[in-house]
């Protein structure tokens, strides 16, 4: 088995604490569980410990749910944080896609960042209140939010879309309707019931998404229900994810320091590269390294 030099995290984030309510207030039920470590500094210094000593060179960073009026500054802040030490490479940050037109909003972060790719809003929703983002389950239907990521595509940028499998059906309409916008979705469809019905809601939607070419996906965040490192439930979704959208619309991300709750990095990274060890050189290459810089414009 080859290695794969280069390994590219497409999603990570880096956060002080007094700037997410969330982090700095009083502790409110999280999706991934109690989050006591997390209540603190994540800087760039120790995430680079962490991941420059497992082979990763480039890096996206995803937006970590500033105050919505605070998006830009997130952005600039970011942006200062690469200005400084070389990391990330890439950013994804947050505007209102539910605003009558969120042009200005685009054009602001687009000339507050260079290394800006692309936006994320949680369009998430679940029965279970716990696992709920978004206010209500159809926003991929809303007419507002469609016309709002048609001005991404048109600015080249790119949407993190989080949705879950009953979700799916209407995102694949969402993906449809807008070709020329690249989707790359989130934590692998988050599949949180493994049920075997669940599995086959998950697969089904799954399907759907992946015969639309615009959607990549993301291997990332399969810790966030578990709240561990699972081997099993990690080969099995990489292998559908591969089966599904083909390697080249994979790519990997580590979620850090969310599933630093439960793991270190070479942990997380290990787990990946043992359910890749299957696949071929060229394969492993692109969930590691390739997908992700083509489609974030990684120098």
């Amino acid at each position: 088995m080859g290695s794969v030099s280069g390994i590219v995290d497409a999603h990570h984030h880096v956060w002080r604490q007094a700037d997410l309510p969330w982090l700095s207030g009083p502790m409110v039920p999280r999706i991934f569980g109690p989050y006591e470590p997390l209540r603190r500094d994540y800087l760039i210094g120790e995430y680079l410990a962490d991941a420059e000593a497992n082979g990763v060179t480039r890096s996206v960073y995803v937006q970590a749910n500033w105050p919505a009026a605070r998006a830009l500054d997130e952005i600039e802040w970011v942006q200062s944080v690469a200005d400084a030490s070389g990391w990330p490479h890439g950013i994804v940050g947050y505007v209102d896609l539910l605003a009558e037109d969120c042009a200005p909003a685009l054009d602001a972060a687009m000339q507050a960042s260079p290394l800006l790719r692309g936006m994320r809003m949680q369009l998430h929703w679940h029965e279970n209140a716990l696992y709920r983002f978004a206010p209500r389950p159809d926003l991929c239907d809303d007419p507002k939010l469609r016309k709002n990521l048609a001005k991404l595509a048109e600015r080249g940028l790119l949407f993190e879309l989080q949705v879950f499998a009953p979700q799916m059906q209407s995102a694949a309409r969402l993906a449809r309707s807008l070709p020329d916008l690249q989707l790359v979705l989130l934590h692998a469809g988050m599949l949180e019931d493994t049920t075997p019905a669940g599995i086959a809601r998950w697969d089904a939607g799954i399907e759907e998404l992946a015969d639309c070419p615009n959607v990549a996906v993301k291997l990332s965040g399969l810790g966030t229900f578990v709240h561990k490192v699972d081997h099993d439930f990690i080969g099995f979704i990489t292998a559908e994810m591969i089966d599904e959208f083909g390697a080249e619309r994979c790519l990997f991300g580590s979620n850090f320091p969310i599933e630093k709750l439960w793991t270190d990095y070479g942990t997380l990274l290990g787990a990946y590269q043992k359910a890749l060890a299957k696949f071929s050189d060229a394969e492993r290459a692109q969930v590691f390294s390739d997908t992700a810089r083509r489609i974030y414009r990684l120098a």
